[in-house]
Order: structure tokens, then C-alpha cells, then sequence
């Protein structure tokens, strides 16, 4: 393969690039690094993972504050020297970033005078050592980083100026611009890569200052880099009086440095609505610029009729710098089949763009290993994990479905997968945080999204319908736009295999799932042919006419299969031992299941609380104690509290991924169910003094339960944190509001 013309098409082309989420941000003295915390630092493997994906480039980082934080002289090179070989070896391109979102080592700062000189000297060092290199990013995102960290105050050096957002800006640009020059002085064939968030805002009629400012403003890092700057500019003006000298700024005009690529990188918040009017809107959308007033929230959030989306961004590029154009970021935070379903609108997109005529070259799946605490902006560690097309959860990268989409894409194959057939939340009618705005915006052209387009997209058939976890399905799978019919057992006995396939034959379900059985524990000891029917039985008939179909099958057990003589959380592989007939019941149905077919998907879980129920153990005690009444909970059983939103959330996340085999899941603590009763009250604020606690040998209960069955993983820890569920629930509960857990859409490009 000839790396050196890899990304130039001789023809028209369309390339699958990848990109490796490598932020190295500072805040006050604090840095935060990706790459430490999705575990790439160390691990080498992950490069044949990327290669797996079919991509032709990745954007990959030789980042300047991990090299040579103290100074080329003392520069470690070992982690590029070992890395970037092997892409060259796997035909992958690499697109070598400099600076992500960073602000350079400790002795210098993006308003640094000395800083563009310093990473040039860092950036000819790494041409020098790796010549064959020929793409390049010396500074990603400059404009956004420079909003970030000299306008926004979220980044170091934590400007809230336009002074200190333009110079902040002005010294990234000259940057790059320097560090081109080096590069090329060592390979003149080198080629720049420039990204910057391609946003777009929108409002009210009395904000179309500030909106047309906004506007303008994007396109700056670009324009300065493409020596557009000068006298006649629509914001030279604002320039000088923010504080840059026409001489500085004419400087780049004499030394332009066009992008071979521009690099447009698209998220849902980059296109924003800005509406004089308030009150309308949530207080966390409420802002002021110039002393204006306003809201501004992300478009789909409130705006009628949905924009275009990336489409006439891309052309409105092209038409401006007439420079081949890559998207090279493209990803959103949301559940698995919106992941997907983004990233074909913006494929589908970019290609009828380039088939319009506009030089577009590839679309960049973002971020391969997901990434951390992008919605808090990267300024705190809260543990919040986006998944890509990798999930680093467990003790090493699980491919999701899109993986298997990237696949696809890339080798030109039809895209397989049935959740494509629905629309995204970006364009569903219960996308809205405030009352709709109806614009003269045109609709986007949503036959363009591929062959995926169905009135009657495939189902997900779901056995139990009126068990808790049944109801909860019905509920996730509508607010997912993921098509489900939830049955009874009228509707469908999963032990009659008549009953099943006519089931089948009749919805036509892409997958199963089994979310009814047996849950008596105690009225199992004397009703065990029962029980052995529905939670055995009836999951090996299903099991059985899934693999004969070629449907995917999920269905649940319990922790109840162990025998509480581990003194840890028990993980998949360790051994079943159930002490009562319900846990039988369980442990016979995994070994049926998966015989039966081994892509089953089985989930361990335990201890449900949730807010669309009344019997379970959270809600019961709250509402007695809440009430003055007595309440006796175990306090010698530790269990694993499950929320069951979470869990549904979840178990659809890992049968759109294709996955199979025992997986347990809960959102990760473990307690008694005294304590759990205890917690429960102190984030609600009642008082416990009515709480019993008890032995369980004191409860007389008919089954033997285990001591300690709290459940821990060897696969990955997938659910949120049990206090941040807790407090979910509790919102819910008092509010009947639905309370996710936060988002990147929250914060990620606001104006």
C-alpha cells in the first residue's frame, strides 16, 4: 500500500477514517488524559482492533505534553516509536495530532507568546524522526479550544474574554502555520489536516446579532489559516478591538497555510438555537453574550422542524474554501441504535454532498474507545463513559455494533442491522426541553438515509407483559424508537412450542426477549413443576426456535444461582450452587439455553428498585417508612440493588451488540437490604427510626436465600453508579419526570 497517496483518490472515492479520543486537557494545575483512562496508553493491541474496522486513516496522537513535557532534549519517543510502525504495517494512515485540546506543557499556555515557536520545534522533531508521515494536525479544534479556554473559562488558562478567546486563537493558528513550515522542511509533501467543530446558529429575529456574529466567528481558525484576514473581512473590526494588531494579523495573509483537508468535525450541539425569550426555556440554557439575555439550547431540542443536519454545513464549506473536505469527528452520546443511526445520516449525508459535486473524502467514526466526562466538558473525573465502536468497561475493548456497522461501511456491504429501520431522537417527536419553535427551516431529506427506511421496521418480541420487567421493556423500547411488542402469556406460552412459533411466524421479530417467568421464591419450594416450566422450560423453547430462525435471544436469571460461600462478588465464571428451587429453576435454564444456542444472551441480576411499580423493596420501604409505619428489612444478606431502567438501558445496548453467553448486571455496589433501606431513605430525607432490622434466619421464609450473592463482573461494570441511580429513581418517583443520566448534548459545544 502506498501510504503516501492513500488518502488522495485518484477518482472519486469515499473513505471510513477513525479517530482516537486523546484530549490532554489542563485545568487550573490538573490534567486530564484520555488515553490513561480509556487504557490505550498501554495497550498496543488496540491497533490491530482499528485496523479490524476496515478504516483507511486514524487521527493519532503524538501528543506534545506527553513526549517531551520538559523539552526535546528529554522527549521519550518510545510510545510513537512503537506504535506508529505498526500502523504503517496494518495500511493504516496515520493523521498525526500535536496539540488536542491541550495548552502545551506546564511552561507554556495558549496565550503564550512563545508557544507557537515551542511547538513548532516539538513538531520538526517528530517529522524528523518519522519523515514517511504525511498528514498531519498540529492543533486540533483551535477556534473551539480557544472558546473553551480564553472565553468560557473552562480550560487553562481560564480566560473570560474576547481578548484572551482571540489571543487564544491567534497563537494556536500561528502555530500550526509554524509547525507546517518545520514539518515540511523535513517532507514537503506533507499534508495538514485542519480540524475545528463545523457549528451553525440559529434564533429569534431579535437575536440575528448575535446569531450573525456566531456565524461568522466559526469560520475564523479556517479563514486565518487560509490567509482570508484583512482589511475587508466581515470581523476584522472585532479583531482589533479584542486586542490583535493588524500586523499580527496580516502576518498569516503573507504566510497562508490552506488546509489540504479541512476537517469539519459535527455534533449534535453544533447547531444551536438562541432565542431572546427565556423564560421559555430551563434555567441551565440561560445565558448572556454583550449583555443580552438569551437561551441557547441545541437545535433538536427545540426547534419544530428539524434542520437539514451536516448536508448544506459541508456545502457551505466547500463553497467558501473550495478545499477537499473529511468529517472528522463524528459521534453522539445516546443509546446504541442512535449511534448507529447518527452516524448513517452523516455518511448518507457527506456522500450526497460529494455526489453534488464537492471534494468530501471520508467520514471519521468518533471515538473508537469512547470516551470520559465530555459531558462536564473533561473538567472533573465523574466516571461518566461514553461507549464507541470499542467499550473499554472490561478487562479489554468489547466491540459494539458499530464496530460491526464500520464493517460494513467500509467494505461496501448492506448494512445489516434492524434498529437502522427507526428514526433518531434527534428527529423524534418527544425530543424537546421547551416549547417547539416553529421556523421556516426546511425538513431534512430523511429518504436519503438509506435502504433502512421501513413503515413496519422488525420487532423486538418481549414475553411478560405484565411483570415488571416486561412493563419496563414496553416503556425503554417506545422511548428508544426501537418497534416491540410486549406479550402475555395468552398471546404467547413460551413453554408451548406452537404457541412460540406462531408468535413468530406472525410479528416477524428480529429478536426475543424473555422478560416474564417464575418469581415466587418462596412458594417454588412446594411448586417446583411450575416453577421448572416457566423458568426453564419455557427459556429452552425460546432459545430453540431463536437459533432456528436466526433470531437473537436474551433472557434473565438470578443471583439466586449462587450459594453465598464466596466472600467477594460472584463474576460469570464462578460456579452455580443454588440452595432453593427458584435458583434451580435458573441455573438449569442457563445450561438449556445456552446449549440450546450459544449466542444467547443470559443476564444475571438482582435486588430490582424503579419507579414504575409498587412492589418493590426501595418503593415498600420509602412509602412505610415515609408513612410512620414499621418496615423490616435483612440485615445479613448482601445483594446487588439493581435499578431497572439502567438494566433494561442496558440489556438492549448488548443485544444490539450482537453479544452472548452470561453476563451480570447491577449498578455495582453491594449491601444488605438493610442498608439498602437506609440509603434509600437518606438521599429521600425520611426517617429511618421505623426500620426492623432482622437476621434472615429470623424471617422464617420458606427458601433458603444465600448470605452474600452480590454480583460483580469479569465482562465489564456497564450500568451507572448505584448512588447516581438512586437519586435517578428518587426524581422520578416524586416527579414522574424520567431523569437519565447526563449527556454530552448537555454541555459539549454550547455557544
Amino acid at each position: 500500500m502506498n501510504l503516501n497517496n492513500s488518502l488522495r483518490p485518484a477518482s472519486p472515492s469515499f473513505q471510513l477514517w477513525g479517530g482516537l479520543e486523546c484530549t490532554v486537557n489542563r485545568v487550573r494545575d490538573n490534567y486530564f488524559s484520555q488515553m490513561e483512562r480509556n487504557g490505550h496508553a498501554e495497550r498496543v493491541q488496540d491497533l490491530e482492533r482499528f485496523a479490524s474496522l476496515g478504516i483507511r486513516a486514524i487521527r493519532y496522537p503524538v501528543l506534545w505534553e506527553r513526549t517531551a513535557p520538559d523539552g526535546i532534549d528529554a522527549a521519550d519517543w518510545s510510545w510513537p516509536d512503537e506504535r506508529l510502525p505498526v500502523l504503517q504495517q496494518l495500511g493504516v494512515t496515520p493523521i498525526v495530532g500535536l496539540v488536542h485540546h491541550g495548552s502545551g506543557p506546564r511552561h507554556t499556555s495558549l496565550v503564550d507568546p512563545a508557544f507557537p515557536a515551542m511547538l513548532a520545534e516539538y513538531a520538526g522533531a517528530v517529522a524528523r524522526r518519522y519523515p514517511w508521515v504525511e498528514y498531519w494536525t498540529p492543533v486540533n479544534e483551535p477556534c473551539t479550544t480557544a472558546r473553551f479556554s480564553g472565553l468560557n473559562g473552562v480550560w487553562y488558562p481560564h480566560g473570560n474574554s474576547e481578548e484572551l478567546f482571540v489571543r487564544a486563537l491567534v497563537i494556536q493558528c500561528k502555530a500550526v502555520v509554524l509547525s507546517m513550515q518545520a514539518i515540511r522542511a523535513v517532507n514537503p509533501a506533507a499534508k495538514l489536516v485542519q480540524t475545528d467543530d463545523l457549528s451553525r446558529t440559529y434564533g429569534t429575529r431579535e437575536m440575528a446579532g448575535i446569531m450573525d456574529f456566531f456565524n461568522e466567528r466559526r469560520w475564523l481558525g479556517w479563514d486565518m489559516l487560509c490567509g482570508k484576514i484583512d482589511e475587508e473581512h466581515a470581523l476584522w473590526g472585532y479583531l482589533l478591538e479584542s486586542g490583535a494588531s493588524a500586523e499580527e494579523l496580516l502576518w498569516f495573509k503573507a504566510n497562508p497555510c490552506p488546509p489540504d483537508i479541512v476537517g469539519v468535525n459535527y455534533y449534535i450541539t453544533s447547531e444551536r438555537w438562541l432565542d431572546h425569550r427565556v423564560e421559555r426555556y430551563p434555567e441551565s440554557h440561560r445565558t448572556q453574550y454583550r449583555g443580552i439575555a438569551h437561551a441557547d439550547m441545541e437545535t433538536p431540542r427545540v426547534l419544530a422542524t428539524p434542520t437539514p443536519g451536516i448536508a448544506p454545513l459541508l456545502q457551505e464549506t466547500w463553497d467558501r474554501y473550495g478545499l477537499p473536505i473529511a468529517v472528522t469527528e463524528a459521534h453522539i452520546d445516546a443509546n446504541r441504535e442512535d449511534q448507529l443511526r447518527w452516524l448513517l445520516e452523516i455518511w448518507n449525508a457527506a456522500k450526497k454532498v460529494q455526489q453534488n459535486g464537492a471534494d468530501i473524502r471520508a467520514v471519521t467514526v468518533w471515538a473508537l474507545l469512547g470516551s470520559y466526562d465530555w459531558n462536564c466538558l473533561v473538567t472533573e473525573c465523574r466516571g461518566y463513559y461514553e461507549p464507541g465502536p470499542f467499550d473499554v468497561r472490561g478487562p479489554r475493548p468489547r466491540p459494539t455494533a458499530l464496530a460491526a456497522m464500520m464493517r460494513e461501511l467500509a467494505s461496501g456491504r448492506p448494512l445489516s442491522h434492524p434498529v437502522l429501520q427507526g428514526q433518531g431522537w434527534w428527529r423524534r417527536p418527544g425530543r424537546f426541553l421547551a416549547k417547539p419553535v416553529a421556523t421556516s427551516t426546511a425538513v431534512a431529506d430523511i429518504g436519503e438515509r438509506g435502504a433502512f427506511r421501513s413503515t413496519l421496521p422488525q420487532p423486538i418480541l418481549v414475553a411478560g407483559a405484565t411483570g415488571t420487567l416486561g412493563h419496563a421493556f414496553a416503556r425503554i423500547c417506545k422511548r428508544r424508537n426501537l418497534a416491540c411488542h410486549v406479550l402475555t402469556r395468552q398471546e404467547m406460552d413460551i413453554a408451548d412450542p406452537a404457541s412460540v412459533e406462531a408468535a413468530i411466524v406472525r410479528y416477524k421479530p428480529w429478536a426475543i426477549v424473555n422478560a416474564g417467568g417464575y418469581v415466587r421464591v418462596d412458594e417454588a419450594e412446594s411448586d417446583a413443576g411450575r416453577c421448572m416450566r416457566e423458568n426453564t422450560h419455557g427459556p429452552t423453547v425460546l432459545a430453540l426456535a431463536a437459533i432456528r430462525h436466526g433470531l437473537r435471544f436474551m433472557t434473565f436469571s438470578s443471583d439466586l444461582v449462587f450459594d453465598g460461600s464466596l466472600a467477594r462478588p460472584y463474576v460469570e465464571s464462578d460456579r452455580v450452587a443454588p440452595l432453593g428451587a427458584y435458583g434451580r429453576s435458573k441455573a438449569e435454564a442457563e445450561r438449556r439455553v445456552l446449549d440450546a444456542d450459544p449466542q444467547a444472551l443470559v443476564i444475571r441480576t438482582s435486588a430490582f428498585f424503579g419507579p414504575w411499580d409498587e412492589h418493590n423493596f426501595v418503593t415498600q420501604a420509602l412509602d412505610a417508612l415515609a408513612a410512620g409505619r414499621p418496615f423490616t428489612a435483612c440485615a445479613d444478606q448482601v445483594v446487588s440493588p439493581t435499578y431497572v431502567p439502567d438494566l433494561v438501558d442496558a440489556c438492549l445496548d448488548l443485544l444490539i451488540d450482537r453479544e452472548s453467553g452470561i453476563w451480570h448486571l447491577s449498578n455495582g455496589a453491594a449491601m444488605s437490604w438493610a442498608e439498602l433501606a437506609r440509603r434509600a431513605c437518606g438521599i429521600a430525607g425520611v426517617d429511618p427510626a421505623g426500620l426492623e432490622e432482622r437476621r434472615g434466619a429470623d424471617l422464617e421464609l420458606a427458601a433458603a436465600r444465600p448470605a452474600q450473592s452480590a454480583l460483580g463482573s469479569e465482562r465489564g461494570l456497564i450500568l451507572p453508579a448505584f448512588e447516581d441511580a438512586l437519586v435517578r429513581y428518587l426524581h422520578e418517583r416524586e416527579t414522574g419526570i424520567p431523569s437519565m443520566p447526563e449527556k454530552q448534548e448537555a454541555a459539549h459545544y454550547a455557544s
